[in-house]
């Protein structure tokens, strides 16, 4: 059975930084792309990074290029998400998820395991 979880969430001030890490274990984690979704109070969750399974490809959302960076260990089923210049607008709960079945997936339904989220808040 495969397993993500989250961790690095919190509270930060506007401009602040955080970094998120997902766990894989329970699969392999080489074999997997790798995502990061969110979900702001009252709106739908959302694409916000994704990295290939040898970590070669990459892509992001337009609102966090140039602020975010995705990036993989897959000798330690590790992902990460390092998020500089943070703005309110950040703020939810922010999602691993992998994909058995895609290089560089984007869509939610592409995904095939998701993690419970790890919350990041960011003040004014």
């Amino acid at each position: 059975q495969v397993q993500l979880e989250e961790s690095g969430g919190g509270l930060v001030q506007a401009g602040g930084s955080l970094r998120l890490s997902c766990l894989v274990s329970g699969g392999t984690f080489s074999n997997y792309a790798m995502g990061w979704f969110r979900q702001a109070p009252g709106k739908e969750r959302e694409f916000v990074a994704v990295i290939s399974d040898g970590g070669a490809g990459t892509h992001y959302v337009d609102s966090v290029k140039g602020r975010f960076t995705i990036s993989r260990d897959n000798a330690k089923n590790t992902v990460n998400l390092q998020m500089n210049g943070l703005k309110p607008e950040d703020t939810a709960l922010y999602y691993c998820a992998a994909s058995r079945r895609y290089y560089r997936p984007t869509d939610q339904t592409s995904f095939d395991y998701w993690g419970q989220g790890t919350q990041v808040t960011v003040s004014s």
